[in-house]
């Protein structure tokens, strides 16, 4: 896995910036635990620091090869099939790592090396024969990398607290900044802090002398679906098979996350098929005292429990519930953690408890296999299903969640952030590809259900990809999205609607492609979301913090909040906030206030 940083400039002998490299490089470390590598060579320095997946021995970074130098994170799944491709080329390997596989590909093919890939990455690579950088990134944005350019080159790593440790980059943040972190949409290419920027998923940028240079080699197609029914559900499984197989290549120990959903019920048993004799090992979050005290609410009908041990026991897993305490949850050395991993403000107990169970599986599993990004593919939230949600002109999840998160801050600032998310909405439903109405084949609502499903794939996936990368680097773990296998995202992105919801529920096509390796209990279970403790002890831990906040007139986030509407939020008995508004609200409310404290993000308009 492993994060990467680097720096390239035009004007400045980079071979006597080593102390600065190495405080850049240092701020990686939680993401590679194993080793570190530093490599400066006149206007370019990179430097690594290494999570050990394949070839433990051999796949040291920087790796140089010739001309070229790479930082590189991630997996590259087909990187054997690029092997022998290359050495039927001439190349011949002295490691068995995919890195170096990555490299000689840069120096048969070029930049464009990344069609070639089947992974999740993000890279650096150094070629001193024309002076230039070329960044790139996975096609879904699996894994991150952040750029800020500067008047003679570009700073670049892998979380934006990289750039932030060089001299030549201060934290500022504007109005579209501020809204940018506390909307609940994440726009491609944004970082929130001004003069940085994510490299956009599916691009690369080449860094010479006259600039940076962007290239897209990637973006969602409209292609005629010609496949019926059982035809679609069949391909599901063949992509399905052959994703999990290729995701379970690994020198390290390997699990997976099992919630007890349809998404990691099924991965967690293909990967138990594809792994024959040895048994798959699973984990699942729990809280103390909640199978048994659970209330169904109006995101959960059911606890996870039941149904994660109906797989375990269905598939013969090496299970483990991690299960999780009030005082684990809203601790300030979690929440603390959490912060500085995401570098912005989180997500309350959704990223405490992801960290946590992240720790806990780091003790005896390096890799682990996630059902991240199903609901995303094959439309499996309630608003999908949601006639209302679906017809308004704004991001379909927007609804069940900005009430809650944004209703303790000012109405000025409620309203701006409001304005932002319906211009950012704009811009992504006029990307939309859509298929040509020849004799008016095309419905609207089918129209319609193909710009859900590709904010969805473009905008919230992002949020829950960049929520899990975070977490799970924090503590050392490479954490693999199987559904987010490009192959399967182009061809589940062009069935029509119908199709993804053919037995007249949510996530039919997977449904119909797994059933036959599940419990009945899990096929027939009803969406759940990621879990959040329903304890009120956690509860009252948040609202004790968000009370000194609100009293203190020096707290940074003083400024950004209603007082009114907090003091009648705390005023509620203990128990009576809503679980799904109130409570998050209060969460969102701490982590900006958090956040403004440990990173003092100049302000230029955000006030």
């Amino acid at each position: 896995m492993c994060g990467i940083v680097g720096w390239v400039d035009y004007e400045r002998e980079l071979g006597r910036e080593r102390a600065t490299l190495t405080a850049m490089t240092r701020t990686m470390s939680l993401r590679g635990p194993d080793d570190e590598g530093i490599w400066l060579d006149g206007h370019a320095a990179l430097g690594h620091r290494r999570l050990a997946v394949i070839d433990v021995v051999g796949g040291v970074q920087p790796m140089s090869r010739g001309p070229a130098t790479i930082v590189y994170s991630g997996e590259t799944y087909n990187y054997r099939e690029l092997r022998r491709d290359l050495e039927a080329r001439g190349y011949r390997f002295s490691t068995a790592s995919d890195t170096e596989v990555v490299l000689n590909a840069y120096l048969e093919w070029g930049a464009g090396l990344v069609e070639r890939m089947n992974g999740m990455f993000a890279f650096a690579i150094w070629d001193q024969r024309s002076q230039e950088l070329l960044l790139a990134r996975d096609r879904m944005g699996i894994k991150p990398l952040y750029y800020a350019p500067t008047p003679a080159g570009v700073l670049f790593g892998s979380e934006p607290k990289a750039i932030l440790a060089n001299p030549a980059f201060t934290a500022r943040i504007d109005e579209e900044g501020l809204c940018e972190v506390l909307s609940f949409c994440k726009t491609p290419g944004h970082a929130v802090f001004r003069g940085m920027y994510e490299l956009i998923p599916g691009h690369t940028i080449t860094v010479s002398r006259q600039g940076l240079a962007d290239r897209r080699y990637w973006a969602l197609t409209a292609r005629e679906h010609t496949d019926d029914v059982p035809a679609t559900v069949a391909h599901v499984r063949e992509l399905l098979d052959d994703i999990v197989e290729r995701q379970l290549i690994s020198d390290v120990p390997l699990c997976t996350l099992l919630s007890g959903g349809l998404d990691s019920s099924a991965l967690t048993a293909l990967a138990d098929r594809a792994l024959g004799e040895t048994d798959v090992r699973s984990f699942a979050v729990d809280f103390v005292d909640e199978t048994g005290g659970f209330v169904p609410d109006a995101m959960r009908d059911t606890p996870d429990g039941p149904f994660v041990h109906d797989v375990a026991k269905h598939v013969g897993s090496n299970h483990s519930d991690v299960v999780l305490a009030n005082d684990q949850l809203a601790s300030p050395e979690a929440s603390h953690t959490v912060l500085q991993a995401r570098d912005l403000p989180g997500m309350g107990d959704m990223d405490s408890s992801l960290y946590l169970l992240f720790a806990e599986i780091r003790r005896q599993s390096t890799v682990a296999l996630s059902g991240e990004s199903a609901d995303e593919v094959f439309g499996g939230y309630r608003w999908f299903h949601d006639p209302e949600a679906i017809a308004k002109p704004d991001f379909p999840w927007a609804g069940p969640f900005r009430g809650g998160g944004l209703d303790l801050l000012d109405q000025s600032l409620r309203d701006r952030i409001s304005a932002y998310q319906r211009q950012r909405y704009q811009e992504a439903i006029e990307e939309v590809p859509h298929l040509p109405n020849g004799n008016g084949s095309v419905t609207p609502h089918e129209r319609r259900m193909r710009e859900v499903c590709y904010l969805h794939l473009t905008r919230m996936v992002q949020m829950l990809l960049d929520r899990k990368d975070r977490m799970s680097m924090a503590v050392g773990l490479e954490v693999r999205v199987p559904f987010c296998d490009h192959r399967l995202v182009e061809y589940v992105f062009n069935t029509p609607w119908s199709f993804k919801t053919f037995d007249g529920r949510e996530k039919s096509l997977l449904r119909g492609a797994v059933a036959d390796v599940l419990p009945q209990s899990v096929v027939e279970r009803r969406k759940a979301p990621y879990p959040a403790t329903q304890n009120p002890g956690y509860e009252r831990m948040i609202r004790e913090r968000l009370a000194d906040v609100a009293a203190d007139s020096s707290s940074p986030a003083h400024p950004y909040l209603d007082h009114a509407a907090i003091a009648d939020t705390l005023a509620k008995p203990l128990g009576g906030v809503s679980l799904q508004q109130d409570r998050m609200s209060l969460e969102r409310a701490l982590a900006l206030n958090d956040w403004l404290a440990a990173y003092h993000p100049t302000a230029n308009g955000a006030a």
